[in-house]
């Protein structure tokens, strides 16, 4: 059944919670715990802390910061300040942070103690950057005069009410997706967009309750993790953050924080599988686990049918994209499921299957695109009209993915029609790197593909042109690469070659690499 209740500001939500769930913990990372009550209460006043150093209606502030509760807090605090919440990767680059500064062009940079120095260094080559104040979670605030102290805002606000007057289908958060040009792209997506999911999807399918634990390892700059986030609270229970995910940690915290769902990726539930394995753990080593939930990329049905024999629990697949404000279609805990199949679309979506090129449905069992409607869909692309409408088309979200659906509605993702390389469950850009690349005075020409990997799934390998008496090697290009990418970003390998070859219009013929 469809939790339309939840779909509200969430202000209201949070204010229901708190009272319905006082003093429950809603949020818990390895150094502190906050109840709905404090919750509520906290993101409040911190919002009105956003707003006394200048945040309005409509204005983006960015969220640079590691897994944690006080990222969640700034997370709700934004949305409740009127503002939108753009959080970016923890593990961003200069040259990557200094792009979303100029892109997001934020009134206020909430960040940690760690990043910091990063930001302050990067604003200082943006413009207009030195007029934006920093908000410091988790340490000593540098210049007092223009950086504020997270919790030092939130206890002079504390009487202070939350702006809290956002209107559902404004945009209220700005998460970052990789794109063609090899520039990322910000997903404008609302309260409503999110909070539909939530309703429609997890609470439902995933049966949440009260009583649900969620282990947490995924970074809080990717909708999937974040939407999840918000249906635990929703459903009145706790989410535990860990800063990454670690194989160790995982499998402390897991027996520990007593969590009954543990949100992965493909690459980690084999990370996971081999750790069971090697120490030989029994079916029953966590008891409170109910199922594993995998999104990102497409999990092989050899990994689920290894992973539901390990630790006897179900494998729950589910298949969306930030323009979709994560889920359109997944597995529940009830019901058949399909091995290799991403389940059925939730509540509220349309799901078609075409020819990628002719637009027209193709019968039942065929390869097509999938295309999608529903109140899931992005607002659209900031800043980014022609990108926009591209990919929304009549009222429908053009996906990219290969699928299939048989009969009985089940969804198969079958690959992409895009050149997206996915990397445990990390979207990569071929452009992206590709650009870095040829900033390297030896590379004349390069192109980067995916690489099969039994590991991640798949891994960039760069296929590269060195100019005329260049001596560069394989490595000196990868440490070029690691200094200005995103450590996931960076190739796996880099191949040297003669030529690039290419189509007519100039379009690398990427299947012959």
């Amino acid at each position: 059944m469809i939790r339309t209740d939840v779909v509200q500001p969430l202000g209201e939500l949070l204010g229901r919670q708190a009272v319905a769930y006082g003093n429950r913990a809603a949020l818990s990372d390895p150094g502190r715990s906050v109840t709905y009550a404090q919750l509520d209460a906290r993101t409040a006043s911190l919002a009105a802390g956003l707003a006394s150093l200048g945040v309005r209606h409509g204005e983006r502030v960015l969220l640079f910061m590691r897994n944690s509760v006080s990222l969640v807090e700034a997370h709700l605090a934004t949305v409740r300040a009127e503002a939108t919440a753009v959080c970016i990767s923890a593990a961003s680059t200069p040259d990557e942070l200094q792009f979303f500064l100029q892109d997001s062009d934020p009134r206020v940079v909430v960040t940690d103690a760690t990043r910091m120095p990063l930001v302050t260094q990067c604003l200082r080559d943006v413009a207009g950057g030195a007029r934006v104040p920093v908000v410091v979670a988790d340490g000593d605030v540098a210049q007092p005069g223009r950086h504020a102290a997270f919790e030092g805002l939130i206890s002079a606000h504390s009487d202070t009410s939350a702006p809290d007057g956002l209107p559902l289908d404004a945009p209220a958060w700005m998460l970052y997706t990789s794109g063609t040009t090899g520039r990322p792209k910000g997903v404008l997506l609302s309260q409503r967009s999110m909070l539909w999911v939530v309703a429609a999807a997890w609470l439902p399918f995933l049966e949440l309750s009260s009583d649900d634990v969620a282990l947490s390892p995924l970074p809080l700059s990717h909708s999937y993790p974040l939407d999840v986030t918000l249906a635990l609270l929703a459903a009145g229970g706790r989410t535990h953050l860990l800063e990454r995910f670690t194989t160790p940690e995982v499998m402390a915290a897991l027996g520990r924080e007593q969590a009954t769902l543990l949100l992965c990726v493909p690459t980690t539930i084999t990370f996971l599988l081999n750790a069971v394995e090697d120490a030989g753990f029994q079916p029953d080593a966590f008891p409170a686990l109910r199922f594993l939930l995998t999104a990102g990329a497409v999990v092989p049905a050899a990994v689920v049918q290894r992973a539901e024999r390990r630790l006897g629990i179900p494998v729950l697949d589910a298949y969306g994209s930030t323009e979709a404000s994560t889920a359109i279609a997944l597995n529940g805990v009830r019901g058949g499921r399909i091995p290799g199949s991403c389940g059925v679309a939730a509540p509220g979506w349309a799901v078609r299957i075409v020819g990628p090129t002719t637009g027209r449905d193709v019968p039942v069992g065929e390869e097509g695109e999938l295309i999608a409607r529903g109140p899931g869909v992005m607002l659209g692309y900031h800043n980014r009209p022609t990108e926009t409408a591209q990919t929304l088309r009549d009222g429908w979200y053009r996906t990219g993915d290969l699928a299939r659906q048989d009969r009985n509605s089940y969804i198969t993702i079958s690959g992409r029609v895009k050149d997206i390389i996915i990397r445990g469950g990390e979207n990569i850009a071929p452009a992206e790197i590709e650009n870095v690349l040829m900033h390297h005075s030896a590379v004349v020409d390069c192109a980067v593909v995916g690489r099969p990997d039994d590991v991640y799934g798949e891994v960039p390998a760069a296929y590269v042109v060195r100019a005329p008496e260049a001596t560069v090697t394989a490595d000196e290009l990868m440490s070029w690469c690691a200094g200005r990418l995103a450590r996931f970003k960076v190739p796996a390998s880099v191949h040297f070659i003669e030529e690039i070859q290419k189509t007519a219009s100039g379009k690398v013929k990427r299947h012959l690499l």
